[in-house]
């Protein structure tokens, strides 16, 4: 067992069940952002009885618990974040993939929730989209031969 993601989900009031231990074990060694996708086929081998079902809902309450964060960059592109502490992610408008900018000052909240003009804010996340260093690399190669 997991001992990272086992206190993780006690810390965040959630009974540790099989399969909720094998999703956020997955979430927290793999730094990928997977989707729900990724993390079904990632965690099916192990546990043959899971359903994408179960693993959608169970990043969701995960997400609502604050044991993960889900990321929602635009509306086609969904994925999860083991990491909950504030940093910053960029999305490759070319390959797709979404990783962290750890250098870049992430949004924190002093508080659990803060105001703004009369908002209560309990959440804050900063992300970039454009085109990744591998995928401009890519480009100027293919741009030499041609």
């Amino acid at each position: 067992m997991d001992i990272t993601a086992y206190r993780r989900l006690v810390d965040s009031n959630l009974r540790p069940s099989t399969q909720r231990l094998a999703i956020m074990t997955y979430l927290l060694s793999h730094r990928t952002h997977p989707t729900v996708e990724d993390v079904y086929q990632g965690v099916v081998k192990d546990v043959p009885t899971l359903s994408r079902t179960t693993v959608y809902n169970t990043l969701r309450l995960f997400s609502e618990r604050r044991a993960a964060q889900m990321i929602t960059i635009d509306d086609h592109h969904v994925c999860y974040d083991g990491d909950i502490h504030p940093h910053v992610h960029f999305l490759c408008r070319e390959c797709g993939r979404v990783f962290d900018l750890m250098d870049e000052k992430a949004p924190k909240l002093k508080k659990r929730s803060i105001t703004r003009d009369g908002n209560l804010i309990d959440e804050a996340q900063l992300y970039y989209k454009g085109v990744c260093r591998e995928c401009l690399e890519k480009e100027k190669s293919n741009n030499k031969i041609a």
